[in-house]
């Protein structure tokens, strides 16, 4: 668990089962309602969360197929520099309820995108993915205790933040050197001014997307 120069390894706590997706005869993963689609398949909160904070990305692939058991599988997907590969499974309870699976995440990639990946992953979940609904349980069945589990999703999160702070800082130095050198250029600078606020504020609410936006604007005033 935790990060290494080239991957990420964290273990997700599942609270909700849905989506309820399906599985195309070449193993690919399709919305519900899918011409020719086979498989059934429960994809869930974190799942759907980490897809999405992947960014536009290749059409997920299972390697390991549902059975009986809906919610168990395995599937990869890359989106340019970072390639993801979840893994669900039950950890209590037979596997009877959403919230007796787990799901292992590996991500490879440059660290800083795998950092923002989560960033946006856990921003879009809207809670903290490694508490476990069953504690003793979830550490044993990912050979980890919570703590652990705690410091790899948290520091990940911490250098998202760190780089996108870095950008908003950046920017500021560079609009605080224009300043005074052409008053006629000066409203220009404050809605550069505005936008950079923005993007503190969006970065304080965690919203990555916003962040980008507001850099955006800023940059091109």
């Amino acid at each position: 668990v935790g990060s290494d120069p080239s991957v990420t390894v964290l273990y997700a706590q599942v609270c909700d089962g849905k989506p309820r997706m399906t599985i195309d005869e070449e193993g690919y993963l399709r919305a519900e309602g899918w011409p020719g689609a086979g498989g059934k398949v429960f994809l869930g909160d974190v799942a759907q969360a980490a897809l999405r904070a992947l960014g536009p990305h290749d059409p997920p692939r299972f390697t390991k197929q549902p059975g009986y058991d809906e919610q168990k599988w395995e599937l990869v997907s890359r989106a340019n520099e970072l390639s993801l590969t979840i893994t669900s499974r039950g950890y209590w309870g037979f596997g009877l309820f959403a919230t007796s699976f787990l799901n292992r995440i590996e991500i490879t990639g440059p660290l800083g995108l795998r950092a923002r990946c989560v960033h946006d992953l856990v921003a879009s979940l809207g809670r903290n993915p490694w508490e476990a609904s069953r504690l003793r349980q979830f550490e044993k069945a990912s050979e980890c205790d919570s703590s652990q589990h705690k410091e790899a999703w948290e520091s990940l999160i911490s250098r998202a933040r760190e780089d996108m702070a870095e950008e908003v800082n950046h920017l500021e130095d560079a609009l605080r050197r224009l300043r005074g050198s052409d008053q006629s250029a000066e409203g220009v600078l404050d809605a550069a001014d505005n936008a950079l606020q923005e993007a503190r504020a969006a970065l304080a609410d965690r919203n990555a997307p916003a962040v980008e936006r507001a850099l955006g604007r800023a940059a091109s005033a």
